[in-house]
């Protein structure tokens, strides 16, 4: 499983854009489709809430990928 780090300016970003910026989402709805098919993990649970708000220290999985986020 591939690791990507992404790097949080603020303190949260929503799930469906992270999928967007770290590149495992082609746009913000395919991102919210995904999150709705339940097809994504935050930090080991299923993930439903489309616009959750991910913050530094949390890990997001998703078709055989992991974004580990942290503080900027």
């Amino acid at each position: 499983m591939e690791t990507v780090t992404f790097e949080l300016n603020g303190e949260f970003i929503e799930l469906c854009n992270l999928l967007k910026l770290a590149g495992i989402a082609n746009s913000g709805g395919q991102g919210k489709l995904m999150v709705s098919d339940g097809i994504v993990q935050v930090d080991g649970n299923i993930e439903t809430r489309r616009t959750a708000k991910i913050r530094a220290g949390q890990i997001v999985e998703c078709m055989g990928q992991k974004i580990k986020v942290t503080t900027a």
